[in-house]
């Protein structure tokens, strides 16, 4: 009888325990869920009655004056950003590759593994007055191709993380399989590596856009801003996250509702980003 009210007790103590971990949790989850929430509709209510076409397909008007849009900043946002995946994904992806099948157990690899975790942390204000201290500087004017090297900059420790560690997780056994049948080294990378560690690092990407979809501190020092629609990397160049900062501080109240509206495009565009992606994801477990 003694050995069987001891084992009760423990689990109704283990019962107990499992109800109020379980308890904050939920409320803890439900407390970030709540902030989250406030936030979508606080964007919502601010910005849908300053949303138009025109927002997209026109060019802004003069400071104080009604009406224009901030179809330059659209443009430069999706230019500056693109050319800044472009950049990153593929050597994010391919410092991952480094990591994992070239120098897993070299010392000097994993120096610069751990450098790279350093980097990650790295505030993206010292990236931007880093690359304007190397190309901005030099050149003697903003450019949209430096604030896209500067985004790079920041997308690319965190695909090579995620690839390195999701690499990680393939047994070796998959590769040593490879190697029996006479692949080499690049072929099992490619073929299995790689193929069975996709999903992951396309989760990698997509966190690593979604990280520098909404910077604003390292385009001021880089591509800064512009007034005018340019396709031109290499000039100043608008962007989003800029021109919201520029009108949300401005007095007008014409540029407040701009900003509130690009601010809910902008939130709600990273969040289908994110649903599509997950799609994605989904879909290729089925091929």
């Amino acid at each position: 009888m003694g050995n069987e009210e001891r084992l009760k007790r423990v689990i109704l103590k283990r019962k107990v325990v499992n109800v109020i971990m379980l308890s904050l949790s939920f409320l803890t989850a439900l407390y970030g869920l709540i902030w989250l929430f406030w936030i979508l509709i606080d964007v919502v209510v601010n910005g849908i009655s300053f949303l138009s076409l025109d927002l997209f397909l026109k060019d802004p008007t003069p400071p104080g004056i009604e009406g224009g849009g901030l179809k330059h900043a659209f443009i430069g946002h999706f230019i500056i950003t693109g050319l800044a995946t472009l950049i990153g994904v593929p050597i994010g992806i391919g410092a991952g590759i480094f990591f994992a099948e070239y120098g897993r157990h070299s010392r000097i690899v994993k120096s610069f593994r751990n450098i790279t975790d350093v980097i990650v942390s790295f505030p993206s204000i010292v990236v931007g007055t880093l690359v304007y201290a190397l190309m901005v500087k030099p050149a003697g004017h903003f450019m949209g191709i430096s604030g896209s090297v500067a985004l790079a900059l920041l997308m690319i420790p965190v695909i090579a993380i995620t690839t390195d560690e999701i690499l990680k997780l393939v047994p070796n056994s998959l590769r040593e399989a490879g190697y029996a049948l006479g692949a080499q080294r690049w072929q099992v990378i490619k073929d299995i590596s790689l193929s069975a560690g996709k999903r992951g690092i396309l989760t990698g990407v997509i966190l690593g856009v979604a990280r520098i979809t909404g910077e604003t501190a390292p385009l001021l020092f880089t591509a800064f801003n512009n007034n005018f629609t340019t396709f031109n990397p290499t000039e100043p160049m608008a962007s989003l996250t800029v021109t919201i900062f520029q009108y949300a501080m401005g007095p007008y109240e014409e540029w407040h509702g701009q900003a509130w509206a690009s601010a809910m495009i902008l939130t709600f565009g990273t969040l289908l980003f994110f649903i599509l992606a997950k799609v994605v994801v989904h879909s290729t477990r089925k091929l």
